[in-house]
């Protein structure tokens, strides 16, 4: 499944995995922030999440990790990449 398409028909959950701070500096309109090295932690919460998931950071390396993470939990996401691809993404759906 595309993840323009994802976004477009509001089928998951965004997940943006920076840190607080830079969340907080800017961010996908209705995205959560699960920082990247809280995920862990954070499985059954994320379980609970609405999916496919769509995972974000600044350049996508991080939301690389956090896939490769929840994938060996048996969670079905995406990495979106850029916080603005997604963004972009998400505006052109409206």
């Amino acid at each position: 499944m595309k993840i323009a398409q994802i976004i477009k028909e509001k089928r998951g959950t965004l997940i943006d995995v920076r840190s607080y701070a830079e969340f907080t500096g800017g961010h996908v309109a209705g995205s959560l922030n699960i920082p990247l090295q809280e995920i862990p932690h954070r499985i059954q919460e994320i379980q609970e999440l609405k999916t496919p998931l769509v995972l974000f950071c600044a350049s996508g390396n991080r939301s690389s990790q956090a896939q490769v993470l929840l994938t060996a939990q048996g969670i079905e996401c995406y990495n979106g990449g850029s916080w603005l691809d997604v963004n972009f993404m998400q505006a052109q759906a409206e």
